[in-house]
């Protein structure tokens, strides 16, 4: 398995793994939101290149994260939102996924981002460092998501605490 920056070639590689990793979820003869959110992230300003992923197996790819910009705090801090982030089905469970977010942080933390935010299972996130964010004074866009809304803060020194705001699209979910 190679863990890579996304390449301008690997644009409906990666949407096609969104698509795949979350077609149980959808309603049926429908494509999976993750798929029209990744294509409006790529159009909007919170969009960060250096932070969208893929994983190659064999050559082709079968997983993709990405982090865009998002903010923290009444005055608009900023921070950064992961997701969507995906699978093949057939390569799930495989510790591929562990590997993007590890990519993913690793990168905004040499970028000297201060805070990584995400909606996602405790039970996987918490093993990668991400802990309840109203632990870490972060509020939820949606309060109804407890401890399924997680942070991982990068810069200990940095005040992170107060409302999360995703970039524009997800507000459009």
């Amino acid at each position: 398995m190679i863990i890579r920056r996304e390449r301008p070639g690997d644009t409906a590689a990666a949407r096609a793994v969104q698509v795949a990793a979350f077609a149980a979820a959808a309603a049926e003869g429908e494509e999976p939101v993750e798929a029209g959110l990744l294509d409006e992230l790529r159009r909007d300003d919170g969009w960060i290149p250096e932070l969208s992923f893929v994983a190659e197996v064999d050559g082709g790819v079968v997983g993709h994260v990405v982090c865009t910009r998002g903010t923290v705090g009444a005055d608009r801090r900023p921070a950064l939102g992961l997701g969507p982030i995906g699978v093949l089905p057939e390569h799930q469970g495989t510790g591929i996924g562990s590997a993007l977010v590890h990519a993913v942080v690793a990168v905004a933390e040499a970028r000297d981002e201060t805070l990584v935010a995400l909606l996602g299972d405790p039970a996987f996130y918490g093993p990668l460092g991400f802990g309840p964010a109203a632990d870490a004074g972060v509020e939820a866009p949606d309060p109804s998501w407890g401890a399924y809304f997680q942070v991982r803060v990068l810069d200990p020194s940095a005040v992170v605490a107060g409302p999360f705001a995703y970039a524009e699209p997800f507000a459009r979910l």
